[in-house]
């Protein structure tokens, strides 16, 4: 089994989109690698020798992936947050960041739908 940046990558995918499963590598960049490392991205993980996955861990490495990525994210995030811009507001309020509405959508950033009761009538 392939380990790359210590992700298990699947061995019965081509290379190009097996090499998708590492948390910041898409595929124009998997395609980048591949071909940097000289191997042929139509070729199975399983078929690949240990000297070209030496070379692909080589490319990935160089790179800034997986947990270093998603550190500098989470950074980021707090960062808008800390200074108190628009963006960081609405991170902190669990609203949509990009100006999408919110009166109909939005139930993913908002999470489940919390029921008002309506108002009563007054007796007479």
């Amino acid at each position: 089994m392939a380990r790359i940046a210590g992700i298990d990558i699947p061995e019965n995918k081509r290379g190009v989109i097996a090499l998708t499963y590492i948390f910041g590598i898409g595929r124009s960049k998997a395609k980048e690698i591949l071909a940097n490392a000289k191997v042929d991205e139509s070729i199975i993980v399983q078929d690949w020798d240990d000297d070209q996955i030496s070379r692909i861990r080589e490319q990935a490495g160089s790179l800034k992936i997986e947990g270093e990525l998603r550190s500098e994210i989470q950074i980021n995030i707090k960062r808008l947050m800390d200074i108190g811009c628009y963006r960081g507001i609405r991170h902190r309020l669990g609203l949509p960041l990009r100006g999408q509405r919110t009166k109909n959508n939005s139930r993913t950033r908002k999470g489940k739908r919390k029921t008002v009761a309506g108002k009563k009538k007054a007796t007479k």
